[in-house]
């Protein structure tokens, strides 16, 4: 009786069979069954539906959460293998205070970054989208530029109205401070009235964000990682 004694080459993770479970879990994750085990240097946060701050809003409401968000933020600065962050945001706004926290984290990174704005970067999305090193937005995305509201019950007394001007005054430097639009085009966007139905302030679509100087470009996802690739090549040649 002989015995085969040739060593067979192990299978590494891409060549070994999907299990069923992997499967399944792939077909409800992303809806097919083979993910491709590309390992890239970008990594991708995406800040969709309302960004949630300290309320927990209702199960039914698509969120981003910035207890979320930040934990990803630091990895992505500490891991030596990421070498970009590109943003993809389709948001409706939401939390002052925590959309301000993820935009001066992402503005404080050392790594390159570049964000789009696909469907909507309305309201707080605004900061979120501009912290990035570049940023770009889709042919038919919209942004929504309007003054900060409180919604609830609000005690009418001037100390509440003077919290609400600090607010929007961070909210204008960090926009100015991080785009070539100037703060007076901007708080004359935010409080332009006729053009929202019940509100006042400025819908801007496409190609109008980069005329008044809140984006840099209008392009997609290729634009997007192509300009990404071109920043973490130049920051490399400098090292």
């Amino acid at each position: 009786m002989s015995i085969d004694t040739e060593q067979k080459p192990e299978q590494t993770p891409e060549q070994t069979p999907m299990s069923e479970q992997r499967k399944a879990d792939a077909i409800k994750e992303f809806g097919q069954v083979d993910i491709a085990g590309f390992r890239s240097d970008i990594h991708c946060i995406s800040i969709i539906g309302q960004v949630e701050g300290h309320v927990v809003l209702p199960p039914q409401n698509k969120t981003t959460k910035y207890e979320h968000i930040i934990p990803q933020l630091v990895a992505v600065e500490e891991n030596p293998g990421i070498k970009g962050l590109l943003v993809i945001l389709n948001t409706v706004g939401g939390d002052v205070e925590a959309g301000l926290a993820i935009a001066e984290m992402i503005a404080s990174m050392s790594k390159p970054s570049v964000s789009i704005v696909l469907g909507g970067g309305h309201s707080i999305g605004g900061p979120i989208a501009v912290a990035t090193d570049y940023s770009l937005i889709a042919h038919t995305a919209t942004m929504t530029i309007h003054p900060i509201r409180l919604t609830g019950l609000v005690i009418g007394v001037p100390q509440t109205y003077e919290y609400l001007d600090k607010m929007q005054d961070r909210v204008v430097r960090f926009v100015t401070s991080h785009s070539r639009i100037t703060d007076q085009k901007f708080r004359e966007l935010m409080f332009r009235t006729g053009e929202l139905a019940r509100d006042i302030g400025t819908v801007l679509v496409g190609k109008d964000a980069v005329e008044v100087g809140l984006i840099d470009a209008v392009g997609g996802i290729k634009e997007a990682v192509t300009h990404l690739k071109h920043l973490i090549d130049q920051k490399g040649a400098f090292h």
